[in-house]
């Protein structure tokens, strides 16, 4: 089994405040990259360990440059990071399963570390087919939709708990526990390691029991942005609908391609 790792930073152990996910808020971003590095050599070590054949990492966090290359494992088949025009997730085909790595709430979460649902700037909530979701909701579709199933969500309690609600069979791994936006019970790093170990290799032998996430098409994905942020051209973007001074919806025959109408 190919397993195709989706990593991202906010929901990474250690990780709490704007300082250590933004290469411009500070600089603590060296911090966050190795966290992020390191975590993703756990994952794929155990991943093999557990018996995958191949495993792919796609760094899907902003531009995709933020894994430290040189630290990274040599168990990985490949690395995905940088500019591409493979969809949402590039090389997913060539795999059989999907692991969402580092993940973070949905905006608006209550209590969530560093919840967002894409862009904090831009987006106060995403529904898709009229059900709020995060980006683990659109991703899991994403995946589900191209036949691939999602077998471990890790990140904070909410992530986990968001995870659950929309994937009933998937292995969650809380490596923090989130107090509020900027703010976390953690782990210590060797125990959230252990754990996420833990968890993967139980991912790997529950594999059998998950389904892929499918939704109803055609695909409506309904955005509403922050204050005062302007509102797309309906007549740029086929099948997109304003609906009022803050919100508007895309329709498409994929979840993918209404994700990429949104942004």
């Amino acid at each position: 089994m190919n397993i195709y790792v989706m990593v991202d930073i906010e929901g990474i152990s250690g990780i709490y405040t704007r300082e250590q996910v933004l290469p411009y808020e500070g600089m603590r971003f060296a911090e966050g990259r190795r966290y992020m590095t390191d975590e993703v050599n756990v994952c794929v070590s155990t991943l093999k360990s557990a018996g995958a054949d191949k495993v792919y990492v796609y760094d899907c966090h902003g531009n995709s440059s933020t894994v430290i290359w040189e630290e990274l494992t040599k168990e990985a088949d490949y690395y995905i990071c940088g500019s591409h025009d493979g969809g949402r997730m590039p090389g997913l085909e060539e795999c059989d399963a999907v692991v969402l790595l580092g993940y973070h709430a949905m905006a608006g979460t209550k209590g969530a570390v560093l919840e967002h649902t894409f862009s904090s700037m831009g987006i106060q909530n995403l529904y898709l087919n009229g059900e709020k979701v995060g980006e683990i909701g659109i991703d899991a579709a994403i995946a589900g939709e191209k036949g691939k199933k999602v077998l471990l969500v890790s990140g904070d309690d909410k992530a986990c708990a968001e995870a659950k609600r929309l994937l009933p069979d998937v292995v969650t791994c809380e490596v923090k526990r989130g107090m509020n936006s900027y703010g976390a019970m953690m782990l210590p790093r060797e125990k959230a390691h252990q754990l996420l170990s833990e968890k993967i290799v139980m991912a790997m032998k529950n594999a059998s029991k998950v389904k892929p996430l499918q939704v109803n098409k055609p695909v409506v994905i309904r955005a509403e942005q922050v204050e005062r942020t302007a509102l797309p051209n309906p007549l740029k973007v086929n099948g997109l609908e304003i609906l009022d001074g803050r919100s508007f919806q895309v329709t498409a025959d994929t979840v993918e391609e209404a994700f990429y109408k949104v942004f």
